[in-house]
């Protein structure tokens, strides 16, 4: 039915076509629907699974190797075309294969992401997932929520919606009674139950309204690491077109040096970064989701290794969010009896609030369950980051009407009566049990004559979890910054602060607002923390410290949190989230607690550490394979190595070099940041190294040996070989290559490939023999050359450390210096 044709029929219209009611549908109903309806999800269209394999014969690399196989076929050196071949298609297969599993992992991810909702059925509120709905259900949405289908809206006050995300309208929208709710838009206020009238592609903006969003987006990490793929490339081009050049002057065949210097362009590409990109990340989600935090896009992964400054809720995230209420505290002649069973009649238990249930329980202890079904909710308002309170109409008998409202102590306040009467004792109590720790809640009730009156305080406190101190310790031991932020007073932060051991510096969100930005920023950057702050002083807190430098992560729970969650490099929703706040992070937690916030940084280190030794490794490698190869063309006029050996080189190496996903790193104690200056300089002198060792080695082949052209092509590809494989283990480790054990899948790999390598070279499997002395005289020389290159890596680190560190000890200084000068202009 059409969406207009549904917003204008009246509610017992609606309840008709749909053949539902008040109570909601019965479980045997809900099943012929979902026959009839299918689930509600968005469908995706799916590629064909061959012309999706196809596609890696589809680009610019492919496109080389194809050419290359093409000349090797129009010469005549089949050999070559057949190596060249299986190189393309095992390139296809193994992207086609990581990427397919790498899909799979994306998926179990979302599903563990899936938006539940409460659905009215056979009369009682259950909590089921969103993808269960179908027309006719009866649902309610409150403040937070994700609407999960089109609806139209039969019970409530009000709602305001933000449909900013599916209309552009940048504005909330009011919704009443009769009006339709869209799927994918976000409740604001209120709270109201609804009929679904559209589901899945049936819904009025269909696909717009996708539930988890897409992983596609490219971090700070990934661009770099693509540019340095761009960088090798460029480099390659430049190299072969000198060796094609120099192959024209002497008038060489062009055939076969065009056949050769494609072939050598495909060996210094980069082939496998995409996909190690994807299965190092891929792994790293998985690894987190068995932590219970749920990757919503991949590239968050990388962006947390960068983190600086983690800006921690203090509920739910330091504290346990389990609130114990303390000895009540009632005001003029009303008793803690009443207290607790107005508070009562001023919540909801369906609603699964923290504070709700934790008054509820205890009256139905201290009262009594009788006592509070005597009385009946009329009409019921939710709290909403507005009013800060909840309100309920309720009848005791026929004649007898009364409001009761429970909610921030200074909320009730304004709204009393006699406030000036009761105000100073309130604000005194209030601060007494801030400074315990204790969070107050005020509760009030009318009188016969409609005049509110206050019964007196609930204190509520939250306990920090065990964990939180020694979690806080760890994070700072890590070289992160950690800033508590709090709704609470700020004599509560200052007391939860000290007990979890973090600096007390906590000050009020006052205290850098309506100030210019760079003075702000200081103040922001200074502070442990902010207490009184409401969700959109958060966006403004992560700005802040953007400005200045910092890479910022930030939790959050409620609706208002998005835009703050959206803003940092990295927003992460805790466990019990809204909707709104999840759909806007780029990690969930699943379990409550700073321990899975560690733990995930932790392993986006550890990712970070093995993206940067594959990096390095293939820049070296890179820079030892293509100036080995040049100047051995144009000093020599000799080419070391064959086309079928360049490829032979590019397909044992690329295979053991995806399982660097898989590899034993020590995550760094100090936020992770790109520094191509480093990366480079590392790279280069080990580059250049290995270009000196290869020499060292043709020379001792072709000068002491004296070993004909065709034994010292396949004598050098050995070395090359072995020797690329022992660079991947001197970059993996900043220390000597021992310090850290290489996974058993990495050093696996590597043996049975170059175990493969050996012997086709000592048995001449398509390369001419060598046997098996030439063969260990190379892996001894690889050893050793291998050896010293991993010394030289040691000392350079260590080198470029006390360098870094002496320029800062310098900058230090220099800055004393300033600030004196300034501190005695003054004086």
């Amino acid at each position: 039915m059409a969406i207009d044709t549904i917003k204008k029929l009246s509610v017992k219209d609606a309840f008709k076509i749909f053949s539902s009611g008040e109570h909601g549908l019965s479980g045997s109903s809900v099943k012929k629907r979902i026959v009839k309806y299918g689930y509600n999800e968005i469908s995706s269209k799916k590629t064909n699974i061959i012309i999706k394999f196809l596609s890696y014969f589809w680009g610019p690399i492919p496109f080389m190797i194809e050419i290359a196989a093409f000349l090797s076929a129009f010469i005549h050196h089949w050999a070559d075309f057949w190596v060249i071949s299986v190189l393309l298609l095992s390139n296809a297969l193994v992207g086609f294969w990581q990427e397919h599993k790498a899909e799979d992992a994306i998926n179990v991810l979302k599903k563990k992401l899936a938006i539940k909702t409460k659905v009215l059925r056979d009369g009682s509120w259950l909590n089921l997932p969103s993808r269960e709905l179908v027309p006719g259900d009866i649902i309610r949405i409150r403040l937070g929520d994700m609407i999960p289908a089109d609806i139209k809206l039969v019970n409530g006050s009000y709602i305001s919606i933000d449909e900013s995300a599916l209309t552009g309208e940048s504005l909330p929208v009011d919704k009443h009674i009769s009006d339709v709710g869209y799927a994918g838009s976000i409740v604001k206020q209120g709270e109201m139950n609804g009929l679904v009238v559209g589901t899945a592609m049936n819904t009025y903006f269909g696909e717009t309204a996708k539930l988890v969003s897409k992983t596609k987006t490219k971090s700070h990490f990934q661009e770099a690491v693509i540019n340095i793929g761009n960088y090798l490339i460029i480099l390659a081009i430049m190299l072969v077109s000198i060796i094609f050049l120099v192959s024209i002057y002497r008038h060489e065949r062009i055939l076969d040096t065009l056949q050769f210097a494609l072939v050598l362009t495909i060996a210094a590409i980069p082939v496998a970064l995409p996909t190690v990109l994807t299965i190092t990340m891929v792994i790293g989600a998985l690894d987190l989701a068995k932590k219970k935090a749920i990757v919503r896009k991949l590239s968050a992964i990388e962006e947390m290794a960068g983190i600086d400054i983690l800006c921690l809720d203090k509920t739910g995230t330091i504290t346990e969010n389990r609130l114990t209420l303390d000895k009540i505290e009632p005001f003029s002649s009303f008793n803690k009896k009443d207290v607790l069973l107005y508070a009562t009649l001023a919540s909801r238990a369906e609603d699964q609030d923290p504070i709700d249930n934790a008054i509820i329980t205890r009256t139905k202890k201290v009262v009594g369950v009788n006592i509070i079904k005597s009385y009946k909710i009329k009409k019921y308002k939710p709290f909403d980051p507005i009013s800060k309170r909840t309100e309920a109409t309720i009848s005791k008998s026929k004649n007898v009407n009364f409001k009761v409202t429970k909610g921030a102590p200074q909320v009730i306040l304004s709204i009393i009566h006699n406030k000036k009467n009761i105000a100073q004792d309130v604000e005194k109590r209030v601060n007494i049990l801030a400074k315990k720790g204790y969070r107050a809640l005020g509760v009030a009730k009318t009188d016969k004559y409609g005049k509110w009156q206050f019964l007196g305080l609930i204190p509520l406190f939250d306990p920090p979890r065990k964990d939180s101190a020694k979690t806080i310790q760890a994070a700072e031991s890590m070289g992160l910054n950690v800033k508590m932020i709090t709704g609470d007073h700020i004599a509560i932060a200052k007391e939860i602060a000290k007990k979890v051991q973090l600096n007390s510096d906590i000050l009020p969100v006052e205290s850098f607002l309506n100030k210019p930005n760079n003075e702000a920023a200081k103040i922001v950057d200074k502070a442990d923390g902010f207490a009184q702050v409401f969700p959109e002083h958060k966006y403004n807190i992560v700005k802040l410290l953007q400005s200045i430098g910092h890479f910022v992560g930030m939790t959050g729970d409620g609706v208002n949190d998005a835009p703050a969650l959206k803003e940092a490099n990295v927003g992460i929703a805790v466990a019990g989230a809204t909707d709104a706040a999840r759909s806007a992070a780029d990690i969930v937690l699943m379990l409550p607690g700073l321990a899975v916030i560690i733990n995930a940084i932790k392993d986006s280190r550890k990712i970070f550490q093995r993206m940067n030794s594959y990096t390095l490794y293939r820049i070296a490698e890179t820079i030892r394979v293509l100036f080995f190869m040049t100047l051995s063309i144009i000093v020599f006029n000799f080419y070391p190595v064959t086309a079928i050996m360049i490829v032979l080189l590019a397909l044992l190496n690329d295979f053991p070099i995806m399982t660097v996903a898989f590899d034993n790193v020590k995550y760094s104690n100090e936020p992770q940041k790109w520094d191509m200056n480093l990366v480079l300089t590392i790279s280069t002198v080990l580059g250049i190294v290995g270009v000196t060792s290869s020499f060292g080695i043709f020379y001792i082949g072709n000068v002491f040996l004296g070993l004909s052209h065709e034994i010292l092509q396949s004598f050098m590809y050995l070395k090359l070989s072995v020797a690329g494989h022992l660079t991947l283990l001197v970059t993996r480790t900043r220390g000597p290559f021992w310090s850290i054990k290489p996974a058993k899948i990495l050093f696996f790999a590597i043996l049975i490939t170059q175990t493969i390598a050996t012997l086709i070279v000592v048995y001449g499997i398509i390369l001419p023999p060598i046997g098996w002395e030439l063969a260990l005289f190379v892996w001894a020389y690889a050893l050793i050359a291998f050896l010293i290159t991993d010394i030289i890596k040691v000392f350079l680190y260590r080198f470029l450390d006390s360098r870094d560190k002496a320029k800062n000890k310098l900058l230090y200084k220099k800055n004393n210096k300033q600030s004196n000068k300034k501190k005695y202009a003054v004086q």
